[in-house]
């Protein structure tokens, strides 16, 4: 469930969302742990981001980056086979003055996402369906605080040559993609970008211009 770090090819990014100001035992314990990760080299960056315990699921939230943040780890998750929610929840509530009913999202106590460089590495806690395992925040950071990198409980396929195992689908459409020496493009709806080991498309369009390839995507 660990690998080592490879501190001179991967620079780790830890960043963790806490309830604020519920910054009581256990949640300052994981945070104080990790700030002495970083002091002792363990984490290259440590960002503290603070979120509020519930969140309206509308484009009218006013806290549209918690929303942003909830489903770039859903779609991490279901790359990676493994289950957020809980401790995310979604629930419903209803105004007893207008009946608005409306949609919510709770968020956990402390959440922490590791990067190793840009690619995001993994959400913690997060669950297996199949086995009901949960992979802690607690673990995670100890993890860490012995020198390792944590993995997720299930993770993507690849071969011996580190290249996916299941060829990858199209994020628009579903379609095949095309891999053109690293360049996929989608042989139905046109679509053109990355795929990394682990799973994640990445649109060209996306990508600073100075990444892009000009090479144009050919067929094997």
């Amino acid at each position: 469930m660990t690998e080592t770090i490879d501190t001179e090819t991967a620079a780790l990014t830890a960043v963790c969302h806490v309830r604020a100001p519920l910054l009581l035992e256990p949640v300052d314990e994981q945070i104080e742990t990790l700030q002495a990760c970083e002091s002792e080299g363990k984490v290259d960056d440590l960002l503290l981001r603070s979120w509020p315990k519930e969140v309206t699921l509308t484009d009218e939230s006013p806290y549209q980056e918690v929303l942003e943040n909830y489903n770039r780890f859903s779609q991490w998750a279901d790359d990676h086979g493994v289950n957020i929610r809980p401790p995310f929840r979604e629930r419903s509530t209803t105004s007893q003055v207008t009946g608005t009913t409306r949609e919510r999202l709770v968020t956990p106590l402390l959440c922490l996402e590791l990067y190793a460089d840009d690619e995001l590495i993994g959400v913690f806690p997060h669950s297996t369906e199949e086995t009901d395992e949960t992979y802690t925040t607690d673990e995670a950071i100890a993890t860490i605080r012995t020198g390792e990198m944590p993995t997720p409980l299930t993770t993507v396929e690849t071969d011996a040559a580190g290249e996916l195992a299941t060829p990858p689908t199209c994020p628009d459409c579903g379609g095949f993609l095309i891999d053109g020496q690293g360049l996929f493009a989608c042989s139905d709806c046109g679509w053109i970008g990355t795929v990394s080991v682990t799973g994640r498309c990445e649109s060209d369009s996306e990508r600073p211009a100075r990444n892009r390839e000009a090479t144009p995507v050919e067929s094997r």
